[in-house]
């Protein structure tokens, strides 16, 4: 899909409210980015397949006020930057590490085995 960036008005008047229309729009399905401007009262997501209208309906329920300023596409940003390639090189040196004994590990039963089984 598309991203898309979608541009609400929202009544933003304490710190509260703000708090509030951010929580709501992160939790919205296929958002990517959210951000708000607190002197025009505007909340931004950009995201894809975000659902503008539910969006709407979401903010208006836990606000009281919103409305649908913009839907537009988003455009992705043609940078031609390749990655910063280092080149390898191969030395015919090798590190030899110091070679140990082997280890020997003595197991002790804690329980002798007994040759008078009734079982068996």
């Amino acid at each position: 899909m598309v991203q898309q960036k979608i541009v609400m008005k929202v009544h933003l008047s304490s710190e509260k409210l703000r708090t509030k229309a951010l929580k709501i729009a992160a939790v919205a399905k296929g958002m990517s980015k959210v951000s708000i401007d607190a002197e025009k009262e505007q909340l931004e997501v950009i995201g894809d397949g975000v659902d503008s209208m539910r969006l709407t309906m979401s903010l208006r329920k836990k606000l009281g006020h919103a409305t649908k300023l913009s839907v537009e596409e988003v455009k992705g940003k043609t940078d031609d930057k390749k990655p910063t390639t280092y080149p390898i090189t191969w030395t015919s040196s090798y590190i030899q590490y110091p070679q140990h004994p082997p280890h020997h590990h003595v197991v002790h039963d804690q329980y002798p085995q007994e040759t008078n089984c009734s079982i068996m």
